[in-house]
């Protein structure tokens, strides 16, 4: 189990994140035993302050960053995710860096770590543009960064250093420099 542990957010942090998300568009939050209950079964602790979001703010909303849809209730996937075998967020992600797999000659479409970056070491925060998913990376040395997958690859968003989940809520808030 990735037992790594992070301090509460910021009071300042969770007020951001209430007044990104108002209350008519929320998901009614989980409470933190049912997300410690969560978190046994998939042998991950969640980073923070996204940990303390759907515990105490709200569990998803059907507005947010993630275009298709809003930001996805803890462990729903959106209509469009590949059915690709169960998701593991306990293991550590695939990846190390950005992979373009379609820009690499030499990779079968069949290749074991296209499946494992999409079902290893995240949670899907929501879609984008239908085939696109928005993740949060929850276990390896990624942690708590945000990244794009798609059919055709995979990159920490908005490139290196990636961002996490405020400063994703924030940009897309805000509309400062937001995912084009």
């Amino acid at each position: 189990m990735t037992d790594t542990r992070d301090q509460r957010p910021a009071e300042a942090t969770l007020a951001f994140l209430r007044s990104a998300f108002p209350p008519e568009w929320r998901e009614p939050a989980l409470g933190h035993d049912a997300v410690a209950d969560w978190e046994r079964e998939n042998r991950v602790v969640l980073p923070e302050p996204y940990r303390t979001f759907i515990a105490e703010i709200g569990n998803g909303s059907s507005l947010g960053p993630a275009g298709d849809g809003g930001l996805q209730p803890l462990g729903r996937l959106p209509d469009t995710w590949p059915g690709l075998g169960p998701r593991q967020p306990g293991e550590p992600f695939a990846l190390e860096g950005a992979w373009p797999w379609e820009d690499d000659e030499g990779v079968d479409p069949e290749d074991p770590r296209i499946n494992a970056a999409f079902t290893k070491g995240s949670i899907v925060l929501g879609a984008e543009d239908g085939p696109s998913f928005w993740l949060l990376l929850t276990a390896g040395p990624r942690r708590g960064e945000v990244w794009m997958i798609a059919d055709v690859g995979a990159i920490p968003a908005p490139g290196d250093p990636a961002w996490g989940f405020t400063e994703w809520v924030q940009r897309w808030h805000t509309g400062n420099d937001w995912w084009d």
